[in-house]
């Protein structure tokens, strides 16, 4: 691999960077934190504008990083305080829809080249969504590079208006700590004594209790699973507006499922699963369904978004919507473990060719490079 240049585009001091950072989705924000440790490594002076809880929460600062607190507001204050962050950077670099747009508006009238990456689809319907559609268009315009996470997202800015549009490089971070961890034996029957599941099957899903991620979906199929001896449990980790409705749906109709709440320990119940669920009605790059190829957990999940190319033929793949074909495709993983085997051992070959860190580090890193080098004078 060609090493790239960590310095300003005078080549005398380090490449001044800020990465900016709304502060609303965890896989995002691990993304950032990831991506300023490998660059801090590189020599490359870093300043990250989050809100301060989304600092608290992933320590930005400790991988070397300064950081500036911008709430996640667009008003008037909180783009004067960017402004004032990004003066002096040889680039900033803006991830999801709102922080890039009120990046777009504290750089307006510089010069400073404007990387932003869209790690996945804001949602809306209505009136909403033809206001995000506007906030989409004014900070591809503004940007540089748009860098997507799926060549949908890419397609996307091209048809928005981008000058620039490339697939990101983009890894799934590992734990930031590596405490002692049971002995994988142990663990299974551990956890799935912990949630109720022995002598049973074990279905797990995980993301925040929305309209769009399809969990009214789920209990819809888990009719078609409560037939079964023995019938097997379904949890859903994560929080959200859902959660009251989805709880009083599945005490009225009986359902074998648990709303688990907010978790940190989805690497766990992972290792516990024998079945993991993604239903929503959009993913891009999703950390769960990465999470669970790399666990050789068997998937199963909605046909949408960058889901295909991500999982490729690692993962079983139904409508989204379609309770019946999601049902009948985890009834059918339930009963044959041949094809279980088969989901595993392609997961594994599937994550083996996903971008590492180091990968994606070194592709942002040469972006920043080819926009921050001096143009030779005609």
């Amino acid at each position: 691999m060609t090493p790239v240049s960590s310095h300003s585009p005078h080549g005398q001091s380090p490449l001044r960077t800020v990465q900016v950072l709304g502060g609303g989705n965890d896989a995002g924000s691990a993304h950032v934190r990831s991506l300023t440790a490998g660059l801090v490594a590189r020599g490359v002076r870093v300043t990250v504008c989050a809100p301060v809880e989304a600092d608290e929460a992933h320590d930005f600062t400790g991988v070397g990083a300064g950081h500036v607190h911008v709430p996640r507001s667009s008003d008037p204050g909180s783009v004067a305080a960017l402004r004032a962050a990004c003066t002096g950077a040889d680039l900033v670099h803006a991830h999801g829809l709102h922080a890039s747009f009120r990046t777009a508006l504290a750089l307006s009238g510089r010069r400073t080249p404007l990387v932003v990456t869209w790690h996945d689809r804001v949602h809306a319907d209505g009136p909403r969504a033809h206001f995000l559609r506007l906030l989409e268009r004014r900070v591809v315009r503004a940007a540089t590079v748009v860098l997507g996470t799926t060549s949908a997202l890419v397609d996307r800015a091209r048809r928005t208006g981008a000058r620039d549009a490339r697939l990101a490089a983009v890894s799934l971070p590992g734990p930031r700590t590596s405490p002692a961890r049971d002995d994988p034996d142990r663990l299974r029957p551990k956890v799935r004594a912990e949630l109720g599941a022995i002598g049973r099957p074990l279905l797990v899903a995980v993301g925040s209790l929305e309209r769009h991620r399809g969990h009214d979906v789920l209990l819809d199929a888990a009719h078609a699973w409560q037939r079964l001896d023995p019938v097997p449990l379904m949890v859903l980790a994560g929080e959200g507006p859902l959660r009251g409705e989805l709880q009083r749906r599945i005490e009225g109709e009986e359902l074998a499922v648990r709303l688990l709440g907010r978790r940190d320990d989805v690497t766990d119940l992972l290792a516990a699963a024998d079945i993991a669920l993604l239903p929503g009605r959009w993913e891009a790059r999703s950390p769960f369904a990465q999470e669970a190829l790399r666990a050789r957990v068997p998937l199963v999940a909605t046909d949408v978004g960058g889901v295909p190319e991500l999982v490729g033929d690692a993962a079983e793949l139904v409508p989204y919507g379609n309770a019946r074909a999601l049902a009948d495709a985890v009834v059918r993983l339930l009963v044959d473990p041949g094809r279980r085997e088969l989901l595993r051992e392609r997961g594994a070959r599937q994550a083996a060719g996903w971008p590492t860190e180091d990968e994606t580090v070194a592709q942002v890193l040469s972006i920043y490079d080819e926009l921050t080098q001096p143009r030779p004078l005609v």
